[in-house]
C-alpha cells in the first residue's frame, strides 16, 4: 500500500477479480449511496462559450448560508487543498512554516505539506486532542474526522489558536451527514479561519469535481488573485446547481443512511472477529480487526467482489484497521455474507 493511497479504485478492483465495475460492492469509498433527483438534459447543454459561474456561486452561497464573496470554488476538495497550501507557502517565502495535522486525517493534507516544504507536525487526536501548537502554525482539522467519523466540538480550540496567530483550515466534507451545524456560524470572529466543503461526497458524485473554500471576504479576495479564471466545467456547474434544487434530498439521505448504518453496526457488533468499533457520526465506520489483517481480509473478500478500505497508511492506525462505508442494505447484506465466510474459511 502506498503512503497516500485512497479507497474507491473500482476499475483496478474489477480488473483484479475479473468482473465488471457494476458487479463491484464498493464499501471502500465514502460517497453517499443516495442520489439526488435532477431534471436536466446534459446533451442539450451549450458548452461552446466559456462558463459563467455567477448562478453557481449564488446557489452555493445560499446553501451554506454565507456571502458570495466569502467563498471560492475549486475543481474538487483536493484541488482546494493544494491551492491553499501553495498560497500560504507563497506568503512565507524563505521562512519556515509549520503545518499541524490532527491525525489520522485525509491523506492529501500530509501529501501537500510535504510537497510544498512545510515543517510537518502530527498530533494524535485520539490521545492528545488539546496538545499545544506553535505560534503562526497552519492547523488542519477534519471534522467529522476521517477515517473514523468522530465529530469534535472545537470552538474552544479556535480561540486558543487565534491567540497564537495560527491559520486554521477546518475540513467539513462530511458534516452534512451529521446533525451538527457548520463552524461557518462563527466565521466573522476568526479572521484566519478557512472551511473546506466537498460537495460531491454528500451528493454522491465524486466524478463531479466541485470543492468549496469559505473564509472572510478579504481572504477570499486575496486568494482569488492567485487562481485561474475557469476551474470548473459547464457540466460540473450545471450538475451542482441542479442537485441544490432538490430540497427533499437531505431528508431522504438521512433516513436511508441511518437505516443502513444501523444495519452495518448490527453486523459488526455481532461479530467476534472485531476488536474495536470506533464511534462515528459520518457515513463510514472504522474498525480494528482480530485474527486477520486488513490486507488479508481484502484478499478473502476479493472473490465476493467486495471492497473495503485498509487504513494502515493513516497515522496512528495499523495493519488491522479497516474502514467500511455505509451503503445500501442490499450491498451490506452481501458484505455480511462475504465477511462471515472470510473468517470461517
Amino acid at each position: 500500500m502506498t503512503p497516500f493511497e485512497h479507497g474507491g479504485d473500482v476499475t483496478a478492483f474489477a480488473k483484479a477479480c475479473s468482473c465488471s465495475i457494476a458487479e463491484v460492492i464498493d464499501l471502500s469509498s465514502n460517497i453517499n449511496f443516495v442520489k439526488p433527483s435532477i431534471e436536466v438534459d446534459f446533451n442539450a447543454l451549450d458548452i461552446a462559450p466559456y462558463p459563467n459561474y455567477d448562478a453557481l456561486y449564488e446557489a452555493i452561497a445560499s446553501h451554506y448560508d454565507v456571502e458570495v464573496d466569502e467563498l471560492e470554488l475549486f475543481n474538487g476538495g483536493s484541488s482546494a487543498i493544494f491551492s491553499l497550501f501553495r498560497y500560504f507557502k507563497g506568503r512565507h517565502v524563505g521562512l519556515p512554516l509549520q503545518c499541524v495535522i490532527f491525525s489520522p486525517a485525509y491523506l492529501e493534507y500530509k501529501k501537500a505539506a510535504k510537497l510544498f516544504g512545510y515543517e510537518l507536525h502530527i498530533i494524535d487526536r485520539f490521545n492528545h486532542f488539546d496538545e499545544e501548537v506553535k505560534e503562526n502554525s497552519l492547523i488542519i482539522f477534519v471534522n467529522p474526522s476521517t477515517p473514523d467519523g468522530m465529530y469534535y466540538d472545537i470552538e474552544f480550540l479556535l480561540q486558543k489558536w487565534q491567540e497564537k496567530n495560527c491559520t486554521v483550515l477546518i475540513d467539513e466534507s462530511f458534516i452534512e451527514f451529521t446533525s451538527h451545524t457548520s463552524i461557518t456560524k462563527v466565521l466573522e470572529n476568526y479572521p484566519n479561519l478557512y472551511i473546506l466543503k466537498s460537495m460531491t461526497k454528500f451528493f454522491g458524485a465524486a466524478g463531479i469535481r466541485v470543492g468549496t473554500l469559505i473564509s472572510q471576504a478579504k481572504n477570499i479576495k486575496a486568494l482569488r488573485t492567485k487562481e485561474p479564471l475557469w476551474k470548473l466545467s459547464a457540466f460540473d456547474a450545471t450538475y451542482i446547481q441542479e442537485v441544490l434544487k432538490d430540497k427533499t434530498f437531505k431528508e431522504h439521505s438521512d433516513i436511508a443512511n441511518e437505516e443502513s448504518k444501523s444495519y452495518l453496526l448490527k453486523i459488526l457488533n455481532n461479530s467476534r472477529y472485531i476488536k474495536t468499533i470506533y464511534p462515528s457520526e459520518a457515513n463510514y465506520i472504522l474498525v480494528e480487526l482480530k485474527v486477520i489483517t486488513a490486507k488479508e481480509l481484502q484478499e478473502k473478500l476479493l472473490p465476493h467482489k467486495v471492497m473495503v478500505r485498509s487504513c494502515e497508511n493513516f497515522d496512528g492506525l495499523g495493519a488491522y484497521h479497516i474502514r467500511i462505508a455505509v451503503k445500501s442494505i442490499d450491498d451490506l447484506e452481501k458484505f455480511k455474507e462475504a465477511f462471515m465466510e472470510a473468517f470461517c474459511a
